[in-house]
Order: C-alpha cells, then sequence, then structure tokens
C-alpha cells in the first residue's frame, strides 16, 4: 500500500531552502505595470484530485497570469473548432523565444505551436470568428471552469501591454500578411493582451487547472471541460511546449506538463494526481520565474511525482 505523501511539509522544507537562498532572476520591467510588482514575492499552491489543498506564502495574492492564459484560450477553441485547430498553428517546439518572427518567415505564416506568441494571435484570431462577445465569453469560460465569479482582467496591465507591445503588434501583422490572421489586428490584439492581463492567485491557478489533471472534473454548470482524448493533447503540448526555449530543460528537470507566465507565474499538472501553481516575479534568462523553476525540480524530486 502507497504511503500518503505529506505535501504540506514538503512545501514548507522547499520553500524555507529557496526562500534563504539568492533570487537571481529579474522582474518584467519591459511591460510597465509588471515592473511595479514586488519582486520578492513568492507563493505556491498545490490542490490534489481528492480536493486536498496545501499552499504557503504569498498564495493567494492575485498576479497576472499573462502566458499561462494560453491554455485556456486553446482549451476554449478546441471546444467549439476540435481538430480544425491545427490546421493554422503546429504542435511543434520552437526552439527560440516567444516572441520571435524568424521562424514565422520560414513557415509561411503558420506559428509553430500554440504558446508561442504567434500561435496564441492566431488561436485569439480563431476565437473572435467564432464568438459574439469574445472577451466577455472567454472571461466567463475561465469563472466557469473555475467556479470563481470574482476573476478579472486587468485594464491597467492590457494597456500597459498595448503601449509596450511593438513586437507583438509585429508579429500579428507579419501573420496576417501570410492570411493566417482573418481578424482585424487590431481587434486580436486587444483580445490578447486581454487575455493575457487576466489576475489570479495560486489557489485559483491549481483549481483552475485541475480538469487537465482530473478526467472527470466538470464546471459549475456540470458540463466536462474536455474529453480525455483533448486533455491529453493539451498536456502533451504543455510538456514539450510550455516554456518556450527553455521547455527541455524543465520537461528533463520537473517532468510534469506545465505552462510558464512574465508575470511570474507556473502552473503544473501530474494527470490522475494533482495541479500545482508557483509565483515568482523574477525571471530567469528565458523569462521563466527563477524561483518557480527551482521550487518545481526540487518538489517533483522529493516526492517522486514526476510523469517519468
Amino acid at each position: 500500500m502507497k504511503l500518503k505523501t505529506d505535501y504540506q511539509k514538503i512545501i514548507n522544507a522547499i520553500y524555507k531552502q529557496i526562500k534563504e537562498e539568492e533570487d537571481l532572476g529579474e522582474i518584467a520591467k519591459y511591460i510597465p505595470e509588471l515592473a511595479k510588482v514586488d519582486p520578492n514575492k513568492f507563493g505556491v499552491f498545490l490542490t490534489t484530485i481528492e480536493n486536498e489543498e496545501y499552499g504557503i506564502g504569498d498564495c493567494l495574492e492575485k498576479f497576472s497570469i499573462q502566458s499561462i492564459a494560453k491554455v485556456l484560450s486553446l482549451t476554449m477553441a478546441y471546444q467549439t473548432l476540435s481538430g480544425n485547430i491545427w490546421e493554422r498553428v503546429g504542435v511543434e517546439p520552437s526552439g527560440n523565444p516567444f516572441n520571435s518572427l524568424v521562424q514565422l518567415e520560414t513557415d509561411e505564416g503558420i506559428p509553430r505551436n500554440p504558446f508561442i506568441n504567434g500561435g496564441a494571435l492566431v488561436i485569439c484570431d480563431m476565437l473572435l470568428t467564432q464568438l459574439k462577445n469574445p472577451k466577455q465569453e472567454f472571461l466567463q469560460f475561465i469563472r466557469d471552469i473555475s467556479g470563481n465569479p470574482s476573476i478579472h482582467y486587468s485594464e491597467a496591465i492590457a494597456k500597459s501591454e498595448m503601449s509596450a507591445g511593438f513586437r507583438n503588434i509585429a508579429v500579428c501583422n507579419f501573420i496576417k500578411s501570410f492570411g493566417n490572421i482573418i481578424n482585424d489586428p487590431n481587434k486580436v490584439l486587444d483580445f490578447y493582451f486581454h487575455m493575457c492581463s487576466i489576475k489570479m492567485n495560486c489557489q485559483e491557478l491549481s483549481q483552475t487547472f485541475m480538469f487537465l489533471a482530473n478526467s472527470k472534473f466538470r464546471n459549475v454548470k456540470n458540463e466536462p471541460i474536455l474529453n480525455l482524448s483533448h486533455a491529453k493533447r493539451i498536456n502533451a503540448i504543455m510538456q514539450t511546449c510550455g516554456f518556450y526555449d527553455e521547455s527541455g530543460e524543465f520537461s528533463f528537470k520537473v517532468g510534469l506538463p506545465g505552462k510558464s507566465g512574465v508575470g511570474g507565474g507556473i502552473v503544473a499538472v501530474h494527470p490522475g494526481e494533482y495541479t500545482i501553481a508557483v509565483w515568482s516575479p523574477k525571471l530567469n534568462k528565458k523569462g521563466n520565474s527563477y524561483r518557480g523553476m527551482q521550487f518545481l525540480e526540487l518538489f517533483t524530486t522529493k516526492t517522486e511525482s514526476s510523469i517519468f
């Protein structure tokens, strides 16, 4: 009989260890609103499929989830478009920074995967075509999954991203030149910047992503989020593409499907076991949370809970 893991004890010990070490990252200063965040914030929250919860630190303080929202937009697109998504976006790791234009030229406007910025913009374009009120319906979709009506966009962060989003504007228009953006690029970008501005805390993130850990999970309307096949594919893309050009490193060291955001958040999924969210705003050179990566590597090592 397998002994029950003392998650709280392990989380506490790792948290204490990392807090005592130097945080070598840098906050995402290129987005003015994110530059205002206290760089010393650090929170962790884990939710098991048995609804057990374990948290520590700043786990109940909301932060901008940024690119973590790309998993949720892909999930919503999967609900309405199913396999048609993959005619316009690939499923391969990019091996390049998240805002690179280089491969878009080579691949004639087809982004390598839905988690780089170009891929996420194409997903946003698909949702704009399918939905009558995209921003409102997407937000409601997240509220329904999480069971939390208090989740909101941050208008301040969305405006801040637009003011500094020259590379994303270029990426969107570049894809448009190949015919892979159908709608007005300004509307696509507005949706994209709002999507990235959503604020959640570690507890909310771990609860929201439970549908990727528990195949029986349903939203507040008692509806299934994804079928098992679609959930498997999203987990697979998170495993191979969730951390941009550090995805291989995360898979090697942590061994879980996951997704990061430049707000300092990381969410990781152990299918059939748990979801875990970590937040620490300072980023490493690849744009992923420095302490978050450290924590998750130690966590899966000490709990022996990698998927491999």
